[in-house]
């Protein structure tokens, strides 16, 4: 089940993301908004649930979170973009991995 987050997640929600793939969850995160969604098999489907709300696509990162380890992976197709000078899978500027770090602790970490 894809969850879209505001506030720090609850161990249901976060129980209820885990579903899909079990040892982690595929995140897409809105590094201008503050928010992300997480849960499902791809992170494109992460990406809809965030655009649908409002967001938009250049602010949208995906990243997975491990919540046996707390760690965090940047790596997603959906961040293959050129024009924004991304041509990996993994977040490539430190600015923004940082942003996404920041927002999925706040969000996700210690449940």
């Amino acid at each position: 089940m894809i969850h879209l987050l505001r506030s720090h997640a609850t161990k249901q929600q976060l129980k209820e993301m885990a579903e899909e793939l079990d040892v982690y969850i595929k995140l897409a995160v809105d590094i201008n908004r503050d928010i992300l969604a997480g849960g499902g098999a791809l992170h494109a489907d992460c990406e809809a649930v965030l655009l649908n709300d409002g967001s938009q696509q250049e602010d949208i990162w995906g990243a997975d979170w491990i919540p046996s380890t707390q760690q965090i992976r940047y790596e997603a197709l959906i961040n293959i973009r050129p024009h924004q000078n991304n041509l990996s899978m993994e977040i490539l500027d430190p600015t923004i991995r940082n942003r996404v770090t920041e927002i999925v602790k706040r969000l996700l970490e210690d449940v």
